[in-house]
Parts: C-alpha cells; structure tokens; sequence
C-alpha cells in the first residue's frame, strides 16, 4: 500500500515538473516572438528594399559638389584597426559613395545603409547596385563602370595598378554608354521591378554620364562648377593605395572583397538612404530598424559631415539620433578631418594626404545624449 501511495506521488510530482516545462517553454516562445527577429535578414525582397529606402528618407538637401567619388586619399589606413575592432554580422551605416565599399568588404556587416542628404547619392549606388550585380569579375564591372571595352590578358589576380593602368589605355564610346545605361535602368525596374521616377532615372544618367564615362579612371572629386583638381586623388590612385602595412584593402583589391560586395547587393542588403545626419527621419528610422532586427550597428562611417553639423548647430541632434541606435562597446566611428588623426603615409601618393582618418567609440561618444529614465537625456 505504501509502494503505491510512493509510486502515485512520484508521478503527481513529474507530471507537475513536465507541466513546469511547457508553461516555461511556451512563455520563452511568446517572448521571443513578441520581440521580434533577432537577426538581420539573409535578403530583401525587392518591394521591401525600395520601401526601406524610401520610407527613410527625408527630402533632399544640397552640398557643394556631387562627390561622385571620395578625396580621402588616406582612407585604407585605418582599416586594420577597424577590423581589430568590430564585429562581422552587424549593420554598417554610411555616407558617400565608393568609399564604403572598402569599409564593408573588410568589416563584414550582415546589411548597411548608406544615408546622404543628396538624393544624387542615392542614384549613384543604385548605379552601382545594378553594375554589380551584372558583373561576374572586377573586370566586367569596370569595363561597365567606364564604358570600356574589357582589355585583353588581364587575370583573376590582377592588382588594382595592372587592372587600371589596362582600362586606362582603352577609350570609352558613347554607344557602349547609351547601351549599358539603357541595360542598367531594365535592370533596376524589370528585374528588381523599381518604379524609379523620370528624376531617378535622369539622376543615374547624369551621374553615369557625368563622372564615370566622361574621366573614367581619372575619375577625381571636384567642387560643383570648377573643373578637376589635382589636390585630390584619382578613382585609380583611392583603389591603388594600401594600408600603411603593405595590403591593399580597397573593394576592388582582389576578387573577394569584390565578390563579398556583388553578393551583398544581389541580396538587396545595401539600402541607398536620402537624409540629414542632424535631421528627425532617416537615422532614427535606420536605429529603430535595427533595434527590432535585433541587430548592433559595428561601424558609422561619417567622413567629415560633423563639421557640417557644427556649421549648422546640428551636433546635438546628430548625438541623440545616434544615442538612439543599438550600440555596444566594439561600435566604430569612422571620421575625416584636414590635418589630424593617423599620420602614416602609407603608399599613398604624394598630395593626396589632405584628408586623416580617425576611429571614435560610438557608444561612449554618445553616452551624453543617451536617454534616461523620466524622459530627456544625460547632462
């Protein structure tokens, strides 16, 4: 009798523990589910990328040139320490154009946002969206880029300097452009099905035409109006440098940074984004995006726009939008400034060093602008 009072009890008691579990694993489960995804997505269906790009964006601003391509010409120099410093798998944000193709390639980021007030940036990584894709090798998307045809002898394992120095010696013909652009536009709106506006596609046209057709690897930055200087480096000369330790680390270096870029782009994990780094939209709606991926921004990069915010008494701004992102300790900044930061000349030519680079910690650099409990932010 006793035995089986034991025996009862014992299976009252597992019967409760098993109860226990499930209670625990279905309130884990609704949590989990209540919280969201808790990683970045693998791909973007193409009606979620343009909705992202545009329902971030704020309406575009102006700048004093149309900073087709960077004049960093020292911009590979910190990538060493960048890559010491963050974690692969997170959410790079950026501003500009090619430049941060480098960053990305070697921080690794699972998506990125690029958000620059000019709208004209947008259409440019929208060109560069579709040249990519259509590209098998560094080869074939140059020989777009610049409306070359492709050189002969060139291998897989060409250097940035053999790879410009041949398209450099071939001439571009404007009905290589017309065709490559017209195949560009049908790519961006029959494949991916864009509904670009008659602006957007004139944008890609004038920045095509513009920059990459007309100087090709020349390609230099230049104020609005004023003609090329030779202050600043050529698009040959950024993807020619190294790192001040002997590697090269631009995105067209070899053909796996290449490839790490083509493969994120055809998976639409490269969202062009119009705003202000000072306004109300664009980054809070990237920080809240992230934040309900589950996600860590890794790297920020700036160029100098912060001295455009102090111009325009955006800095306070500026620090609250980035406050508001999901940032931990290994968070990156990465700034240029005339005169200072990492002073290593690397392989860079001579003249080309006006611009340093810098790394900040994002998340401490912001701790003041952090909001805290009640409301408001730190003093």
């Amino acid at each position: 009798m006793a035995r089986h009072r034991d025996t009862k009890l014992v299976r009252r008691l597992l019967l409760a523990v098993g109860l226990l579990f499930t209670v625990a694993l279905l309130l884990n489960q609704g949590l989990a589910l209540a919280s969201g995804p808790l990683t970045l997505p693998e791909r973007l269906a193409d009606q979620e990328f343009w909705r992202l790009s545009q329902d971030f964006s704020e309406p575009g601003g102006t700048f004093h040139s149309d900073n087709f391509v960077s004049n960093e010409g020292r911009f590979q120099l910190v990538i060493p320490d960048l890559v010491h410093r963050t974690k692969p798998g997170g959410l790079y944000i950026g501003v500009g154009p090619e430049q941060n193709f480098s960053y990305i390639a070697a921080t690794r980021p699972a998506m990125a946002f690029i958000v620059d007030i000019r709208r004209g940036n947008l259409h440019e990584h929208l060109l560069y969206k579709a040249l990519f894709e259509m590209s098998a090798t560094r080869v074939d998307f140059l020989s777009r880029l610049f409306s070359r045809e492709k050189p002969a002898g060139l291998s897989p394992a060409a250097t940035p300097q053999q790879l410009f120095a041949a398209f450099d010696a071939v001439r571009p013909t404007d009905a290589r452009y017309r065709q490559n652009l017209a195949a560009v536009i049908e790519w961006l709106t029959k494949k991916h099905g864009l509904p670009l506006s008659a602006e957007d596609r004139e944008g890609i046209d004038y920045v095509y035409r513009t920059a990459f057709f007309a100087d090709g690897p020349e390609l230099g930055y230049q104020l609005t109006g004023t003609g090329r200087t030779t202050q600043h480096p050529t698009y040959a000369q950024m993807m020619s440098t190294d790192d001040g330790q002997g590697r090269q680390r631009s995105y067209l270096a070899r053909e796996e940074p290449f490839q790490f870029m083509k493969d994120l782009e055809a998976r639409n994990l490269l969202v062009p984004v119009v705003g202000d780094f000072g306004g109300p939209k664009a980054l809070r709606a990237v920080g809240r995006y992230a934040k309900a991926q589950g996600a860590i921004v890794s790297a920020f990069y700036l160029s100098n726009v912060e001295q455009y915010l102090r111009q325009d008494l955006k800095t306070g701004a500026f620090c609250a939008n980035v406050a508001a992102m999901p940032l931990d300790a290994s968070s990156t900044f990465i700034r240029s400034m005339a005169g200072r930061g990492f002073s290593r000349s690397g392989s860079v030519p001579g003249g080309l060093g006006m611009f340093s680079l810098s790394l900040g910690e994002m998340q401490a650099e912001v701790k003041a602008c952090a909001p805290v409990a009640g409301g408001g932010a730190r003093r």
